[in-house]
This record gives C-alpha cells, sequence and structure tokens, in this order.
C-alpha cells in the first residue's frame, strides 16, 4: 500500500452498521474486481470495488468476504478471504497479503484462502435463509461489460436457486452517504494533495504550454505524495476546449490571452477529491473574463450556502438554477423578457450551464447516495457551477468539496486559491 494503514475501526463498525440493517438469518456476500484486459496479456490498474472496500479495506484481487451475523459457530461470522500467496507469485506479481496484514487490515479475525471459498460458503448458506449479494446500482451506471459481481450473482442463482436473493446496495449506498471521521480526514487528505498540485501549477502556466504538459505536473506532485494519482481522468482545457464537458485530451497548446479549465483531482488511499479552477494563461483575467468568473464564483458561494441539512439535491438543484439565471442576466447572456416569456421545462440558463451543480464525494468520484432524500451532517459534496460561451471561447467552472454539518459547511477545499487577485498574485510572483 502507498498509503498509510488506516484504523481498522472504521470498518469494524462499517460492518456492524451494516449487519443492523439486514435480516439476521441470511449471509451477504462480497465479491473484489479483478483486473480488466485490454490486449495481448496486458491489464488495466486494478481499482476495487468500493462496497468490500469499504468492508474490509482490503485493496487486492480476488477477495471475497461472507457475513452471517447467526450463523451457529461464531468464529465464522466473519470470514475474509484472500488469494494465497507463493514464493512464484512474489517473484512474478510481488507481495500480496498475508492473513495475518488482512486481518490486521479489516479487523476479521477469520481470514482464509480463498480456494476454500466455495465450501464455506455452501457451509454458510445451510444455516441461511437469505442471501445478500451486491451489484453496481449507481444511478449513473451505464456499462455492457458484465463485472465479477455480475458473474457471481448468475453463479448464486444457478446454483442456490430456491434461496431468496436480497439486494445489498441500497443499504450500504444509505451508509455510504454519512461520512465518518476518518472518512473525512482520507478526503481531507486528497484535498490537501490536490492543493499541493494546483499551487504547483500556479507557478508553472505561461504561454505556448502545452495541456499534457499540465497534466504531466500534476501527476508529478500527486504521486510525490502517496497518491496513486488521479481521482478521474483530468480535464486540462484551454479555449474552446473548456467549452466541451468532457474533454480529456489534454493535447491543445495554451496561448496568452486565453483561460484554461482544469477539472483534476487527487486520490488518497482510494477516497477521492474533485476539483475545479479556471486559470488565465499569462496571469492576468481580461474584464470579460474576470466578469465571467465572478458570476460563476457568486454561484458557487450561493449554492454552498443552501446546500444545508433539510433540503434534497432535487430542490437544490433548481434553487441553484434561479441563481445562475439572475447571473447569467447581469452578465448579459440572457435577459429579463425572455427569461419571464421561457419554457419552464426548457430554461434558458441551461444553453450556458448545463450540468448539475453537486454530486456525493467518497470512496468513488460520483459516489453512491440517493438525490431524493433531504441531507444529512455528513454528506460530502461538490459544488461545481459553470458557465460556457462557446461563441467567446470562454469556459469557466469552479468546484469545491462541501462536508454538510450541524451548523455550518466545512469547505474541504479552502486552502486552495480561488479568488482572481489571489491566483494572479501567486501567477506573477
Amino acid at each position: 500500500m502507498r498509503y498509510n494503514i488506516i484504523d481498522n475501526n472504521l470498518y469494524i463498525n462499517n460492518r456492524k452498521n451494516y449487519l443492523e440493517k439486514v435480516n439476521q438469518d441470511s449471509a451477504s456476500v462480497f465479491v473484489s474486481n479483478e483486473f480488466m484486459p485490454t490486449n495481448a496479456d496486458e491489464t488495466l490498474h486494478f481499482v476495487q470495488n468500493t462496497n468490500l472496500l469499504y468492508l474490509t479495506g482490503v485493496d487486492q484481487e480476488e477477495t471475497f468476504l461472507i457475513l452471517a451475523p447467526n450463523f451457529p459457530d461464531k468464529k465464522m461470522r466473519e470470514i475474509l478471504f484472500i488469494k494465497e500467496t507463493s514464493e512464484e507469485i512474489s517473484i512474478w506479481e510481488g507481495n500480496k497479503l498475508t492473513k495475518k496484514e488482512a486481518q490486521e487490515i479489516s479487523g476479521i479475525k477469520t481470514v482464509m484462502w480463498n480456494n476454500h471459498f466455495e465450501n464455506i460458503l455452501q457451509l454458510i448458506l445451510a444455516e441461511t435463509k437469505e442471501i445478500y449479494l451486491d451489484k453496481n446500482e449507481h444511478i449513473r451506471s451505464n456499462t455492457s461489460i458484465q463485472t465479477p459481481q455480475d458473474m457471481f450473482i448468475n453463479e448464486v442463482k444457478d446454483k442456490y436457486s430456491s434461496y431468496k436473493i436480497k439486494r445489498a446496495y441500497p443499504i450500504l449506498s444509505d451508509l455510504r452517504m454519512i461520512k465518518k471521521k476518518t472518512e473525512i480526514k482520507l478526503i481531507q487528505k486528497a484535498c490537501d494533495i490536490t492543493e499541493k498540485g494546483f499551487r504547483r501549477i500556479l507557478n508553472y502556466v505561461k504561454h505556448g504550454i502545452w495541456e499534457f504538459e499540465i497534466e504531466a505536473e500534476l501527476i508529478n506532485e500527486f504521486i510525490k505524495n502517496r497518491s496513486k494519482g488521479f481521482a478521474y481522468q483530468p480535464i486540462i482545457a484551454t479555449g474552446i476546449n473548456a467549452c466541451s464537458l468532457h474533454y480529456n485530451e489534454n493535447n491543445t497548446q495554451c496561448k496568452s490571452g486565453e483561460l484554461i479549465l482544469m477539472d483534476v483531482a487527487a486520490e488518497y488511499a482510494n477516497y477521492k477529491s474533485d476539483m475545479t479552477r479556471t486559470i488565465p494563461v499569462n496571469g492576468k483575467f481580461t474584464q470579460r473574463q474576470l466578469q465571467v468568473y465572478n458570476a460563476v464564483l457568486n454561484v458557487k458561494n450561493e449554492a454552498t450556502n443552501i446546500l444545508r441539512p433539510g433540503i434534497s439535491i432535487n430542490e437544490y438543484h433548481k434553487e441553484v438554477g434561479k441563481i445562475m439565471e439572475s447571473e447569467l442576466i447581469n452578465i448579459k447572456l440572457i435577459d429579463k423578457v425572455d427569461v419571464k416569456n421561457q419554457d419552464p421545462k426548457n430554461p434558458l440558463f441551461k444553453k450556458y450551464f448545463m450540468h448539475g451543480t453537486s454530486h456525493h464525494l467518497g470512496l468513488d468520484v460520483h459516489d453512491v447516495g440517493n438525490f431524493y432524500i433531504d441531507l444529512r451532517p455528513g454528506n460530502v459534496f461538490t459544488v461545481e457551477p459553470g458557465i460556457y460561451i462557446r461563441e467567446e471561447n470562454i469556459g469557466v467552472r469552479l468546484e469545491d468539496n462541501i462536508l454538510i454539518a450541524d451548523n455550518e459547511n466545512i469547505n474541504l477545499m479552502n486552502g486552495i486559491p480561488i479568488l482572481p487577485d489571489e491566483i494572479e498574485d501567486i501567477m506573477n510572483k
């Protein structure tokens, strides 16, 4: 592990909270992700199933977890299965977790090699009535690839067809929305690493630099600070590129007079941060750029103030739309008469601000969570309004990560420069 070991009480309590929500005569089974193949014998970088991470902290392939709260043998109520290591595996792949290491990371006392998984599962299920299985049910999930979780669900349905199968995802989604103190510290660490990368860039950007050179500087700073790297595919977008929401080719040369929109952030210990900043290539905003920038900043600040316990995300987005509408009128992109006559189902502001303002943040960048329930203390959200004016080659987005608290929100990116004067001062030192 590149990151420092995490107190396993986080995972012990996560399992305890999960088990309080399930039928006690059930078994819950969780399956790790695997390496995704590319071509020949190559694979992509391993990314763990975040529900399994949430319950165990184990960041390794070929891992299984069984939770059976009422199983007669108390030692078998929590069982972690990991890949058996060997001298040959160590030579070819590096060290894998030992049983002792897996126990220390997860807080699970019973750890077995995964070649025992099938027999133990059959033994556990003989004493249970229901099986909770894990599947990616994120509202934005849209993939045709069959995941290891999908394959395991099909196997269970085929082999144990008489059992009632229940969904683990809604339970974990609800639990993961409320971040524990340890989780908040890890997200804060990711934000702090992101800040180091951004400050480095402010002293690096100049006319003629390429977007990919900025990307290279950021990944250097992130990895140097014990991050695995980018929390998501980085967007380094200069000029008109900033008006494409998911531009990520990062292969354009930056020119004096243009803006650079950087939607880029670090992860730490699998917890994500999510930052966007927009800066002038030459270190000085033009009058029009500053006008648009301040409009976005005003929306971000107002949105942060209304992102409070008791409001739902859908209600919140409607309120942010009204704030954006007012700012767009102020910078003369729309006018009051047209707004008065607009189609309520297709408001005019969406021409210049066409995406949502906030999403949950945690082990996933677009973290699990329900958009229809009221916000609660412990939620962590992004706040990321933007204005995109293709005809002017201007795209501005600003984004911070906000912890919802009882009395006042906490900006986990409070130390990252965002005021235009501060950005100009740093860039021109």
